[in-house]
Protein backbone atom coordinates (compact mmCIF):
# COMPACT_ATOMS: atom_id res chain seq x y z
CA UNK A 1 0.00 0.00 0.00
CA UNK A 2 1.36 3.38 -0.98
CA UNK A 3 1.74 6.48 1.11
CA UNK A 4 -1.06 7.89 -1.11
CA UNK A 5 -3.26 5.12 -0.36
CA UNK A 6 -2.83 5.66 3.46
CA UNK A 7 -3.56 9.07 3.10
CA UNK A 8 -0.76 10.19 4.66
CA UNK A 9 -0.69 13.62 5.47
CA UNK A 10 2.58 16.36 5.84
CA UNK A 11 1.45 16.82 9.63
CA UNK A 12 1.69 13.09 9.83
CA UNK A 13 5.08 12.80 7.85
CA UNK A 14 6.71 15.69 10.16
CA UNK A 15 5.48 13.84 13.87
CA UNK A 16 6.65 10.64 12.35
CA UNK A 17 10.17 12.37 11.86
CA UNK A 18 9.98 13.73 14.99
CA UNK A 19 9.45 10.38 16.54
CA UNK A 20 12.18 9.53 15.04
CA UNK A 21 14.57 11.59 16.28
CA UNK A 22 13.58 10.62 20.06
CA UNK A 23 15.42 7.91 21.57
CA UNK A 24 14.70 4.50 20.45
CA UNK A 25 12.73 2.65 22.34
CA UNK A 26 10.87 -0.81 21.64
CA UNK A 27 7.67 0.47 21.84
CA UNK A 28 8.30 2.15 19.01
CA UNK A 29 10.90 0.78 16.91
CA UNK A 30 9.14 -1.59 15.80
CA UNK A 31 7.63 -3.49 12.10
CA UNK A 32 5.17 -0.61 11.96
CA UNK A 33 7.28 2.28 12.33
CA UNK A 34 9.83 0.17 9.77
CA UNK A 35 6.77 -0.62 7.60
CA UNK A 36 6.08 2.89 6.80
CA UNK A 37 9.92 4.00 6.69
CA UNK A 38 10.66 1.80 3.80
CA UNK A 39 6.85 2.46 1.93
CA UNK A 40 8.10 6.61 3.02
CA UNK A 41 10.86 5.86 0.67
CA UNK A 42 9.56 3.52 -1.74
CA UNK A 43 7.22 6.16 -2.85
CA UNK A 44 9.78 9.27 -2.91
CA UNK A 45 11.88 6.49 -5.27
CA UNK A 46 14.94 6.75 -2.54
CA UNK A 47 15.85 2.51 -3.39
CA UNK A 48 19.63 3.50 -2.48
CA UNK A 49 18.64 4.96 1.15
CA UNK A 50 16.16 2.10 1.21
CA UNK A 51 18.96 -0.53 0.28
CA UNK A 52 21.22 1.00 2.59
CA UNK A 53 18.60 0.80 5.19
CA UNK A 54 17.74 -2.85 4.82
CA UNK A 55 21.38 -3.50 4.71
CA UNK A 56 22.19 -2.67 8.04
CA UNK A 57 19.16 -3.69 9.33
CA UNK A 58 20.68 -7.35 7.94
CA UNK A 59 23.85 -6.75 9.34
CA UNK A 60 23.17 -5.59 12.99
CA UNK A 61 22.09 -8.57 15.55
CA UNK A 62 20.54 -6.17 18.00
CA UNK A 63 18.90 -2.94 16.03
CA UNK A 64 17.49 -1.69 18.46
CA UNK A 65 20.26 -1.36 20.54
CA UNK A 66 22.56 -0.01 17.38
CA UNK A 67 19.44 2.72 17.13
CA UNK A 68 20.51 3.56 20.62
CA UNK A 69 24.14 3.53 20.61
CA UNK A 70 24.57 5.99 17.97
CA UNK A 71 21.34 8.28 19.07
CA UNK A 72 23.14 8.62 22.33
CA UNK A 73 26.66 9.24 20.61
CA UNK A 74 25.41 11.98 18.11
CA UNK A 75 22.81 13.65 20.61
CA UNK A 76 23.23 13.03 23.88
CA UNK A 77 26.90 11.95 25.16
CA UNK A 78 29.78 11.91 23.39
CA UNK A 79 33.59 12.46 24.43
CA UNK A 80 34.63 15.38 24.17
CA UNK A 81 31.01 17.05 23.62
CA UNK A 82 27.38 15.89 21.86
CA UNK A 83 28.69 15.41 18.24
CA UNK A 84 25.13 16.70 16.74
CA UNK A 85 23.09 18.78 19.00
CA UNK A 86 19.26 18.83 18.42
CA UNK A 87 18.53 22.28 19.65
CA UNK A 88 18.25 25.28 17.33
CA UNK A 89 20.10 27.43 20.19
CA UNK A 90 23.38 25.60 19.57
CA UNK A 91 23.28 26.81 16.32
CA UNK A 92 22.15 29.71 16.52
CA UNK A 93 24.79 31.58 18.78
CA UNK A 94 29.10 31.66 18.59
CA UNK A 95 29.43 30.02 22.15
CA UNK A 96 26.95 26.89 21.07
CA UNK A 97 25.24 27.77 24.66
CA UNK A 98 21.76 25.64 25.27
CA UNK A 99 18.91 27.92 25.94
CA UNK A 100 19.44 30.96 24.29
CA UNK A 101 17.42 33.50 22.90
CA UNK A 102 16.44 31.78 20.02
CA UNK A 103 14.55 29.00 22.71
CA UNK A 104 12.66 32.36 23.97
CA UNK A 105 11.67 32.77 20.42
CA UNK A 106 10.63 29.59 19.97
CA UNK A 107 9.01 29.22 23.13
CA UNK A 108 7.20 32.78 22.56
CA UNK A 109 5.72 31.42 18.91
CA UNK A 110 4.23 28.45 20.65
CA UNK A 111 2.83 30.96 23.01
CA UNK A 112 1.21 33.20 20.64
CA UNK A 113 -0.39 30.09 18.67
CA UNK A 114 -2.11 28.65 22.14
CA UNK A 115 0.65 26.25 22.70
CA UNK A 116 3.14 25.59 25.47
CA UNK A 117 5.53 22.96 26.88
CA UNK A 118 6.14 21.87 30.44
CA UNK A 119 8.70 24.31 32.79
CA UNK A 120 11.72 21.68 31.99
CA UNK A 121 11.24 20.85 28.85
CA UNK A 122 13.51 22.92 25.91
CA UNK A 123 11.01 24.49 23.51
CA UNK A 124 14.10 24.63 20.26
CA UNK A 125 14.34 20.51 20.78
CA UNK A 126 13.52 19.18 16.95
CA UNK A 127 11.25 17.04 17.70
CA UNK A 128 9.06 19.65 19.59
CA UNK A 129 9.64 21.99 16.34
CA UNK A 130 8.54 18.67 14.14
CA UNK A 131 5.66 18.20 16.14
CA UNK A 132 4.93 21.68 16.08
CA UNK A 133 5.26 22.00 12.21
CA UNK A 134 2.84 18.91 12.33
CA UNK A 135 -0.13 20.95 13.80
CA UNK A 136 0.67 24.15 12.07
CA UNK A 137 1.01 22.64 8.78
CA UNK A 138 -2.84 21.21 9.53
CA UNK A 139 -4.19 24.92 11.27
CA UNK A 140 -2.25 27.21 10.41
CA UNK A 141 -0.53 28.14 7.45
CA UNK A 142 0.28 31.23 7.79
CA UNK A 143 2.68 30.65 10.80
CA UNK A 144 3.57 27.46 9.58
CA UNK A 145 5.65 29.82 7.01
CA UNK A 146 6.83 31.85 9.39
CA UNK A 147 7.66 28.96 11.42
CA UNK A 148 9.56 27.57 9.38
CA UNK A 149 11.24 30.22 7.54
CA UNK A 150 12.34 32.25 11.04
CA UNK A 151 12.55 29.55 13.37
CA UNK A 152 13.49 26.12 11.63
CA UNK A 153 15.33 26.66 8.38
CA UNK A 154 18.60 29.41 9.94
CA UNK A 155 19.33 26.42 12.28
CA UNK A 156 18.37 23.05 10.59
CA UNK A 157 20.72 22.80 7.43
CA UNK A 158 23.63 23.07 10.22
CA UNK A 159 22.24 20.61 12.01
CA UNK A 160 21.88 18.21 9.42
CA UNK A 161 25.08 18.78 8.45
CA UNK A 162 26.73 17.84 12.02
CA UNK A 163 24.63 14.42 11.61
CA UNK A 164 25.81 14.02 8.12
CA UNK A 165 29.60 14.38 9.15
CA UNK A 166 29.92 12.27 12.09
CA UNK A 167 27.54 9.39 11.51
CA UNK A 168 27.76 6.56 8.94
CA UNK A 169 24.73 5.40 10.03
CA UNK A 170 22.32 4.58 7.75
CA UNK A 171 19.23 5.75 9.43
CA UNK A 172 19.78 8.80 11.08
CA UNK A 173 21.08 10.29 7.46
CA UNK A 174 17.73 9.10 6.07
CA UNK A 175 16.05 10.58 8.70
CA UNK A 176 17.79 14.29 8.54
CA UNK A 177 17.20 13.88 5.02
CA UNK A 178 13.86 13.33 4.96
CA UNK A 179 13.26 16.22 7.17
CA UNK A 180 15.15 18.40 4.70
CA UNK A 181 12.99 17.26 1.79
CA UNK A 182 9.79 17.45 3.37
CA UNK A 183 10.43 20.63 4.97
CA UNK A 184 12.04 22.20 1.55
CA UNK A 185 9.56 20.79 -0.15
CA UNK A 186 6.93 23.13 1.21
CA UNK A 187 8.80 26.45 0.74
Amino acid sequence: MSVEQQNITLGEIYRFLGQSLKYPDADWVNTSYWSVLTTLLTELDWLEDRKALAAWRNSTSDFLEDLQVEHTRLFINAVPHVLAPPYASVYAHIDGTLYGPIAEKTKDFYREKGYALSQEDIPDYIVYELEFLAILVEQDQDGYETFLDTLFYPWFPKFEDKVLHETEHPFFIIIVKLIDFFTREES
